[in-house]
């Protein structure tokens, strides 16, 4: 998967699609990522004990990684990441519109 945890990424399809927002979490298993303050979900959390009270808990749900698109942090844009070896032989993510390291 070549998008990891920290990463800027755009959402490109969905209810929140052309928002941009922070990698949080990958679930690389399943194929899916969970950005920040996107693809917020509603779940009813039921009283533990007597006397308190139900409550309604919002979350990040995960999208498909297919959906979201690493954003560039030299262009500023949208970009597909592409591989490089380093001088010392590690694999570095680039850019592939500026060839800068992402």
């Amino acid at each position: 998967m070549k998008i990891k945890k920290g990463d800027n990424v755009k959402i490109t399809a969905g209810k929140d699609k052309g928002k941009q927002g922070k990698v949080i979490g990958v679930l690389p298993k399943i194929g899916k990522v969970i950005v920040e303050g996107l693809n917020l979900r509603t779940k009813s959390v039921r009283a533990r004990r007597m006397g308190e009270k139900g409550q309604i808990v919002r979350f990040n749900a995960p999208i498909e990684a297919s959906s979201v698109m690493l954003i560039c942090s030299k262009c500023n844009k949208q970009v597909r990441a592409g591989y490089k070896l380093s001088a010392d032989g590690k694999k570095v993510r680039i850019c592939r519109k500026c060839k800068s390291a992402v």
